[in-house]
């Protein structure tokens, strides 16, 4: 796609701590948005900055795959003009710092990166720049100097925000900074304490931190949190009124203070309601609605079936059954991701199989150790059963593995049409999960070859796992409270379609709760709610699962066609260009 350049943005400023490679969510945002020719047209210079752990070894080896070194004095690497090369040496000894300047690739496009490594500061320098926090902003960082997480991105932040004028200082078109969560405020703070108001500000909520825990912690969860919210903004009452003081947690200071930005940007509908939430300042504030794209890929029928095959060929080397159906979900193993909730759902899908004679086989792909376990203790773990059977304790079951397994556990023992399996393993492929899994299998396949993928969760700011698999023809089920919804529902246009499947957790039996009563919903209560609408999930299933192959090849094209709706392309070019637009605006009318 050609479009001519017509720039809006001298340099865009992407404050995060996946500036030198993705690590999660964020980074695949970075790699969506940079991707489009959309933010090509309208961007002239993209700038990732953020600190960085170098002494950390899995940091160093992938920092030296995937940043092209351009100034990194440990590296004796200077190719830099001498003047700037010079001025990045002098803040370097002013704070005590590492600094690493060069480029890096998101989606085949170069971007710059800027890197501080602040485990050596001047001690004296960030006390400094703690105290116009407070002057300033009203910041007390005595409160939070205990947590590290805090002190690391505040620590960075001055000899950041000096790299980024030095290398900002001869852009004449707006430059603007967006904060990806709060790890990216303290880098607004320099902004608005140390330049003359010249540069735009946006907070990126990917997230209401404040919120997670909140409904994580609590055990109505959403049921609980979103039905008081509601009920609390109705009254004109906000989140600490309703749930006490939140100020000891860190991360809430520094995302209240987003209010100081040229605007915000929410990547659902849910994550604007909880904005406005926070406190009366947010209740009118500019956030502009930028939902998450989703990818999009086109794929034939053949190569459908293909993945497919591959998958009950794996689970037939694993049960020794041939399912007529392939279930999945790709996800973390956290609390937020709801994952009981799909075996709620399997055991009312069960029946309904077992009455028609059909099987499914569902694959949780999911794992509590991030860098996934080695090739070795796979092969081990293989030689008892894994991953049908697990055993507790490392290099197996560790964490929320442990309860989730015995979940499944229980369910295979009482299913009549229905096997679950847990891979608790970060990859899809023989070589990390084992000699069980056909030879050619790789990750794709999984996304491929799926009927159904779930994603039920009980947080979920968007949600692109959810919606991954959809241009390949899955049935994508979700939560009314995943900010995908909206996407979806946008996409939709008032029409329904038999691939997206909104399940509803926070729908109450009864209409009458008042504020108390509501903030006692607790486990018995959703339990009792999860019950109930995990049989509609069900049901909804059961009515849209494919008959034939033939009916997977009309799905194919229907999911590719609606996944083109959800596209980065439409994102960047409806809702980030123009909330860029309005910020610049808003920004230029305040100074």
């Amino acid at each position: 796609m050609y479009l001519e350049l017509t720039h809006l943005v001298g340099v865009l400023i992407h404050a995060t701590h996946e500036a030198a490679f993705k690590m999660g969510g964020i980074g695949a945002v970075l790699l969506g948005l940079v991707g489009s020719p959309y933010y090509q047209k309208a961007i002239k210079r993209t700038l990732l900055v953020g600190p960085l752990d170098t002494y950390d070894n899995v940091n160093k080896q992938r920092l030296e795959k995937e940043v092209k070194f351009l100034y990194y004095k440990k590296c004796n690497v200077n190719e830099l003009p001498s003047s700037i090369a010079e001025a990045l040496s002098e803040i370097e000894g002013k704070y005590g710092v590492e600094i690493i300047y060069g480029k890096r690739k998101l989606s085949d496009i170069e971007v710059e990166v800027i890197l501080v490594d602040p485990k050596e500061i001047n001690k004296r320098r960030e006390n400094l720049f703690k105290g116009d926090l407070y002057r300033h902003l009203g910041l007390a960082s005595i409160k939070y100097e205990q947590n590290k997480e805090y002190e690391f991105f505040i620590s960075a932040a001055p000899p950041l925000w000096e790299s980024v004028e030095l290398l900002c200082v001869e852009e004449k078109l707006p430059k603007v900074i967006l904060a990806h969560e709060f790890m990216g405020m303290p880098l607004i703070f320099c902004s608005k304490m140390y330049s003359d108001n010249n540069y735009t500000t946006i907070f990126y909520a990917h997230e209401v931190a404040t919120v997670r825990p909140l409904i994580e912690q609590n055990p109505g969860h959403d049921t609980m949190f979103y039905n008081t919210l509601e009920k609390a903004m109705a009254e004109g009452k906000y989140l600490e009124e309703v749930f006490g003081s939140q100020e000891e947690f860190f991360k809430h200071p520094l995302i209240k203070r987003s209010i100081l930005c040229d605007g915000i940007f929410a990547v659902g509908d849910s994550v604007v309601k909880e904005f406005r939430f926070l406190g009366p300042e947010f209740r009118n504030f500019d956030i502009d609605l930028v939902y998450n794209g989703i990818p999009v890929q086109k794929i034939s029928a053949s190569e459908k079936i293909a993945s497919r095959n591959k998958l009950k060929a794996y689970a037939n080397n694993l049960f020794g059954i041939e399912p007529d159906y392939i279930f999945t979900h790709v996800t973390r193993l956290v609390p937020s991701k709801g994952l009981w909730r799909d075996i709620r759902v399997l055991e009312h899908l069960d029946k309904m199989l077992a009455k028609e004679g059909k099987e499914g086989i569902m694959f949780f792909l999911s794992s509590g150790v991030p860098q996934g376990r080695s090739k070795e203790d796979i092969l081990k773990m293989e030689r008892y059963g894994w991953p049908v059977v697990h055993r507790e304790g490392k290099p197996d079951l560790i964490s929320y593995e442990i309860p989730f397994y015995g979940a499944i556990k229980n369910f295979n023992e009482e299913a009549l049409a229905i096997k679950c399996v847990l891979v608790n393993q970060f990859g899809w492929s023989r070589e990390l999960c084992g000699l069980r899994m056909p030879e050619d299998m790789n990750f794709m396949d999984i996304r491929k070859g799926t009927d159904v993928e779930f994603g039920q969760s009980i947080y979920e700011p968007f949600g692109i796992a959810q919606l991954e698999p959809l241009s390949f023809g899955a049935i994508c089920v979700y939560t009314n409270i995943c900010g995908c919804a909206g996407a979806v529902r946008k996409a939709l246009g008032g029409k329904t379609s038999p691939l997206l499947i909104e399940a509803n957790y926070t729908q109450l039996p009864e209409n009458e709760y008042d504020l108390e009563a509501l903030l006692k919903i607790g486990q018995v209560e959703r339990n009792n709610i999860e019950i109930l609408n995990s049989n509609y999930v069900a049901k909804n299933i059961f009515s849209a699962l494919p008959v034939d192959d033939a009916q997977r090849e009309k799905y194919l094209e229907m999911g590719y066609k609606l996944s083109l709706k959800m596209s980065w392309d439409n994102v960047v070019k409806d809702q980030f260009i123009p909330g860029i637009k309005r910020a610049i605006k808003k920004a230029g009318e305040s100074r």
